[in-house]
């Protein structure tokens, strides 16, 4: 029986090395089987996905109300055991309530006031972009008459550039023409058909954010569970303690930073108001999702909208450019410390490599997530290098390692008293 068993495990193990060797395979040079696998495991997942980051974002809320308008009831002593679950779970029904409500208040501020605006000043800007397009020539024209050379090389590029339109439209435009048109028309099914899923999925993704919010112990519990069968007694502090951490870091990153980007658009509203800046709406909305953006968010919404406001009014936008640089420097020593605080405990260089590769990877998600990631994996790091300077008996800060820190002893090899 025992060889037997050795043998069973004998073939899961080389079954399992061979599967595995065989999909790494296909992912680098096959069909890439398992991406697709996982594509279309992610997409028929998406609504549980939207449900369980709602719920993740909107727990906090839920805990204000139940400890603070309902903290008396939740706390009341009752003399049995069925009559006090009742009442948990019904001041955490109300509390889902109230916190749907509150967002869905929100949404109806948004949607009446902020989008009529929007679409206001989006309609403003599409009527005017005739008259912009006369006032970029007219600088380009003025910059070309005082630089003869600068003339000459322009007129050299768009007559080199006007042959190529000439020869792409001849060549590839026309001849394609049909096959464009059916894909123009099949784009605008599939866009709406696209619209139409997303909302579906979201929808769906609400009721499962209340399932969540409503069993949050339990699915913490479960998961509990699962990592005290997975593990073993002695790993299962470090499991949790860093699930911890990880929690404690995008919680606070991507709590806080949304709550952030909130306040500074609401802000870029007022000030842009009160400033009487063209376009007021958008370029807030701009500068609010942009924001979101670690480091370069800021630059990213003021630079389009600075350019806005310059095709309207120079000393506007000069005006513009100087508000925002006070509004971000609010944001960087009073209002980001008091609402992020230092969650992430990543220097500005990290900030920036994350930013750069969660970009280059993922796009604008990969731009907001990058940091989170970055700096759960610099904890990460940080903590195996702790543990082995503990156990080399080496001090943990790392002021002491300049050039007056440790040294390194020789070995019995290199030292010169046993050389001869």
């Amino acid at each position: 029986m025992i060889w037997k068993n050795r043998y069973v495990k004998w073939g899961l193990t080389a079954f399992c090395t061979v599967g595995a060797i065989l999909l790494f395979y296909d992912t680098i040079f096959g069909s890439h089987a398992l991406m697709v696998f996982v594509r279309k495991l992610l997409k028929a997942a998406q609504p549980v996905l939207y449900g369980a980051f709602m719920a993740y974002l909107l727990a906090p809320v839920v805990n204000f109300f139940e400890l603070r308008p309902f903290a008396q009831v939740s706390r009341k002593p009752l003399p049995r055991e069925p009559e006090r679950q009742r009442i948990s779970k019904g001041v955490r029904a109300v509390s889902i309530l109230l916190t749907w409500t509150l967002i869905l208040v929100m949404v109806y501020v948004l949607f009446s006031i902020l989008i009529p605006e929007l679409y206001k000043s989006l309609l403003q800007l599409v009527s005017n972009i005739e008259t912009y397009y006369n006032t970029i020539s007219g600088w380009v024209q003025h910059l070309l008459e005082t630089n003869p050379t600068l003339e000459r090389w322009a007129t050299l590029q768009m007559e080199n550039y006007y042959k190529l339109l000439e020869d792409w439209v001849k060549n590839d435009l026309l001849p394609q023409a049909t096959t464009l048109m059916g894909i123009v028309s099949g784009g605008v099914f599939s866009g709406v058909y696209s619209l139409v899923s997303f909302f579906g999925d979201l929808l769906v993704g609400v009721i499962v954010s209340v399932y969540f919010l409503a069993t949050k112990e339990t699915c913490a519990a479960h998961a509990r569970k699962v990592v005290y069968s997975l593990f073993s007694e002695k790993h299962v502090y470090w499991v949790l303690r860093g699930s911890a951490r990880v929690d404690g870091v995008f919680s606070g990153f991507v709590r806080g930073k949304l709550l952030d980007s909130l306040i500074i658009g609401i802000l870029c509203f007022f000030g842009c108001t009160l400033l009487k800046m063209p376009y007021t709406p958008l370029i807030s909305v701009i500068v609010g999702v942009t924001n979101i953006i670690p480091f370069f968010g800021p630059f990213l919404g003021a630079i389009p909208s600075t350019f806005l406001i310059l095709l309207v009014s120079p000393m506007k936008a000069v005006y513009f450019v100087i508000f925002v640089l006070a509004l971000q420097q609010l944001d960087g020593n009073v209002i980001g410390p008091k609402i992020l605080g230092n969650q992430t405990g990543l220097s500005s260089l990290w900030v920036i490599i994350a930013i750069l590769v969660g970009g280059s990877f993922f796009g604008l998600a990969g731009m907001f997530f990058g940091v989170p990631v970055c700096a759960c994996l610099y904890s990460l790091a940080d903590f195996l290098v702790e543990a082995r300077l503990k156990e080399k008996d080496l001090p943990l800060d790392t002021a002491a390692y300049g050039p007056d820190g440790p040294k390194p002893e020789p070995g019995a090899e290199d030292d010169p008293k046993t050389e001869g």
